[in-house]
This record gives structure tokens, C-alpha cells and sequence, in this order.
């Protein structure tokens, strides 16, 4: 169950502060304070996901403790959100691909058997949902649009797809929450997922690549060096001034 929940608040997490660094250098100001407020929706939902995981695992850890003193070995989210920011359009596009996975996800945990679960999910999945219908609007706005935002938007994609087919990955601990009735297996949303990916695409004028989901899995504690450059700023105070009161 711990280890569930770290899954569930390490990609808020992660994709919060990715989301967060865009904070001040938007194109255009709407858009910096919409990308802002969206960071601290993640950021709100990793304190729930993380302070469920602190209760449940007994040590005194809550969710600062989780998010601050761990090291990127010991987070276990997706590796599509710790990809780094590059330009506005990968940052749509990676975006676009968790809103996509995650609504679905959390429409499937409201259902748990854990009623501390579902709760969770039940306060998040409006924000979710909100998120989505933003992202998949800025996919179709800018994938239809001119042809340097068509152009960026596809290079995008091509980019992060091989990041996608570890949302749907099944393995051992996915089964014994799936077996308690705490969460569907991933795999359940794959078919899901792409017919709603394809008529978003259609829509955008953009080519879904080739090759199927491929996994390239981060939740086994195998990340990228992104995330330790990341982790090594938002971690900073933390662990300078531990435990320091403002």
C-alpha cells in the first residue's frame, strides 16, 4: 500500500515542480498563471497521496518528510513526468499524455475498496478533469495551428511517446492492489487511453507514431539524471536547514 501511494503522489509531485519552473517564464502571461495555478493543484494532491503514504507506512514520515528527504532512487514515478520542460509545446504534450491517464485513473480509484482512496480521488478528479480539458484544447489549438506550432507539437509527441507504455505496465505490486480491490490494473486503461488519444489527435491534425506503447519503466526506482538535477533544487532548503521554521 505504500509503495501504491508513492506512485500516485511522487508523479504529482514531479510533474508539480516541472509544471512550477515554468513560473515567470511563459509566453505569454495567461498562460504563466494558468501553468501556475495547475502546479499547485499537483502540489495539493501529493500532499494527500504522500500524507496517506506517511500514515500508512508508521515511521513519523509525513508528506515534507517523503518529498524532501528521499533520494530519486527512492521516488517511483513515471519517467514521462520528469522529463524536462524543453520548449512550451513538449511541456503541453507531456501534460496533455498524464491529464489523459490520470483522469482515467483517478475515475477508477473513486471506486476503491479503501475508502481513504477513494476519498483522495474523489477530491482530485476535478482538478484532473479540469486539466484535461485545458491540455487537450491547447493539443488541438496549437497541432491545428500554424505550421511551426503544428511542426513543434508533432516533434513533441515523437519525443515523449516511448514514455507513454509504462502507464499501462502491469507488474507484482499493480496485481496485489488490483487483487484488494484497491486499484484496476494499469493494463485496464490501455484501450481506453488510445481511442481517447486518437480523437484528440485526429482533431489536432497530428500522426500518432508507429510503434505501440513500448515501456521504459522509472517506478522501480531506475530514472533519468533529469530528476536528480531537479530533485537537487526543490530538495535545496530542506535539506540545508533541516526541520527550519519560517
Amino acid at each position: 500500500m505504500f509503495e501504491f501511494l508513492l506512485r500516485m503522489g511522487d508523479n504529482t509531485l514531479v510533474l508539480g515542480h516541472r509544471v512550477s519552473e515554468w513560473c515567470g517564464h511563459a509566453p505569454v502571461l495567461e498562460e504563466d498563471i494558468a501553468l501556475a495555478n495547475i502546479a499547485l493543484d499537483l502540489i495539493g494532491q501529493t500532499r494527500l497521496w504522500l500524507g496517506l503514504a506517511g500514515e500508512v507506512e508508521g515511521q513519523g514520515r509525513d508528506a515534507d518528510a517523503l518529498a524532501f528527504r528521499r533520494d530519486a532512487w527512492d521516488f517511483r514515478n513515471l519517467l514521462l513526468v520528469e522529463r524536462p520542460n524543453r520548449d512550451f509545446g513538449h511541456t503541453l504534450m507531456r501534460q496533455f499524455l498524464f491529464d489523459l491517464w490520470h483522469l482515467d485513473r483517478l475515475a477508477d480509484l473513486c471506486r476503491s475498496a479503501d475508502e481513504r482512496v477513494a476519498g483522495i480521488a474523489k477530491k482530485c478528479v476535478k482538478e484532473a478533469d479540469y486539466h484535461l480539458e485545458r491540455s487537450k484544447d491547447l493539443i488541438i489549438r496549437l497541432g491545428d495551428g500554424t505550421d511551426e506550432s503544428h511542426a513543434r507539437m508533432q516533434a513533441a509527441l515523437e519525443a515523449l511517446w516511448p514514455y507513454v507504455g509504462e502507464m499501462f505496465t502491469d507488474d507484482a505490486l499493480d496485481m496485489e492492489m488490483a487483487d484488494k480491490g484497491i486499484a484496476p490494473l494499469p493494463s485496464a486503461q490501455r484501450a481506453r487511453f488510445g481511442a481517447a488519444l486518437n480523437g484528440v489527435l485526429s482533431q489536432a491534425m497530428l500522426t500518432r507514431p508507429e510503434s505501440d506503447f513500448a515501456r521504459q519503466g522509472g517506478r522501480t526506482g531506475t530514472h533519468s539524471e533529469d530528476l536528480g538535477h531537479m530533485l537537487a533544487t526543490m530538495q535545496f532548503l530542506q535539506r540545508a536547514y533541516p526541520d527550519a521554521r519560517w
